[in-house]
């Protein structure tokens, strides 16, 4: 379970971080909009924990962002404003849960798992994918471009499946290697590079419209333009 939490004060964000870890999960921490942007873009989280007031762009337009990006993301807000207009602010901004500072580490806790285990049961229940014409059935594993059937192997579903939940988001050849091939991953193996080509070949080569994109130095990402 990878986490991200946006927190300016270092006292609580190391007091969170610890907890966190504590409890077996993995937690990037950015202390300001900037950061936890960069953080976003190279890596896939199953949740964010959010204050507010932020440096640069605050917590309701940072979950914006981040909701643009995955809509499935789990987002909690975790802030000292505690008026209700403040609230309905954070949840009309595309939060899932709220929480007033000063809080209990095990409330944090059991609302993280609560979360995760919901978001896990939507993604499941959500069984087709679409960007643009492209359309993936990951119930029936069945994959069209344009209304044409496109086979692929095991390997090669998962990976557009990845690349596809993952839609507007650069993802690394590390978070592929982690995500897909469940494995540490090696630089001198290309294995992922080969894998987008097959994939490139198949959904795109026929097409005028590009979806799947190389970041030079970053990753890769589909995307519609």
């Amino acid at each position: 379970m990878q986490l991200i939490l946006v927190e300016d004060e270092e006292s609580v964000s190391k007091f969170i971080k610890k907890g966190f870890e504590g409890e077996g999960y993995n937690i990037d921490v950015a202390y300001d909009s900037i950061i936890a942007k960069s953080l976003f873009q190279k890596k896939s989280y199953d949740l964010a924990i959010l204050d507010i007031n932020l440096p640069g762009m605050n917590g309701y337009q940072l979950c914006q962002f981040f909701k643009g990006l995955n809509p499935h993301l789990p987002v909690i807000f975790l802030t000292a404003l505690d008026r209700i207009d403040d609230k309905v602010v954070g949840f009309e901004s595309g939060a899932d849960d709220y929480l007033v500072k000063p809080f209990e580490f095990k409330e944090l806790l059991l609302r993280v798992k609560a979360l995760t285990r919901r978001s896990g049961h939507r993604l499941m229940a959500d069984k087709k994918i679409v960007i643009a014409d492209l359309e993936m059935d990951t119930s029936g594993k069945v994959v069209t471009r344009a209304g044409n059937r496109i086979t692929l192997t095991a390997r090669e579903f998962s990976l557009l499946e990845y690349l596809m939940i993952n839609k507007g988001r650069v993802v690394s050849r590390i978070d592929i290697a982690e995500k897909v091939w469940d494995l540490d991953f090696d630089t001198s193996t290309n294995v992922i590079d080969v894998y987008i080509n097959y994939l490139r070949k198949k959904i795109d080569k026929d097409y005028s419209q590009k979806l799947l994109h190389t970041v030079v130095g970053m990753g890769y990402t589909m995307k519609e333009k």
